[in-house]
């Protein structure tokens, strides 16, 4: 599954199963305050992930892409927001829904799509890419934790 070095945050999924349980493992990189934008293609794992990170921080609730809602909240060991921008057409849109703020909350944010408002992100926003590889497995990399 890992395929870096204690250093380096790099992982190789080769199910869902596998990506849901990395997410896991990742919570534990994040804490309250935590900002991290996720980018990779339509049904790379995305979700999967954020379902793997919300089951560390005991949330209950089925976490489900909020495509058409651009955000959800859910309760858990700290507040976990899960915000999916794919819908969304410009960063004017975002600031208009109080991009700001969104950015800036107690918790751990999870912005999937994160590249469609780049320009706005903090500079110690965590980022996370993952890529569809020609055998199917999913190759997942986190960059800015510590």
């Amino acid at each position: 599954m890992k395929l870096s070095t204690s250093d380096e945050k790099i992982f190789r999924s080769t199910s869902e199963a596998e990506t849901k349980k990395i997410g896991e493992l990742i919570a534990s990189y994040f804490s309250d305050g935590s900002l991290i934008a996720i980018s990779g293609s339509l049904g790379s794992g995305k979700t999967v992930l954020a379902k793997g990170i919300a089951k560390a921080l005991n949330i209950t609730d089925t976490i489900v892409s909020p495509s058409f809602t651009l955000i959800q909240e859910y309760e858990g060991k700290v507040p976990f927001y899960h915000y999916d921008l794919y819908r969304l057409n410009s960063i004017d849109e975002f600031e208009e829904l109080g991009g700001e703020e969104l950015l800036n909350r107690d918790g751990i944010t999870f912005i999937e799509w994160g590249e469609k408002i780049e320009t706005l992100l903090p500079a110690d926003t965590v980022r996370i890419t993952i890529a569809i590889e020609e055998d199917g497995n999913r190759l997942i990399e986190i960059t800015g934790v510590k």
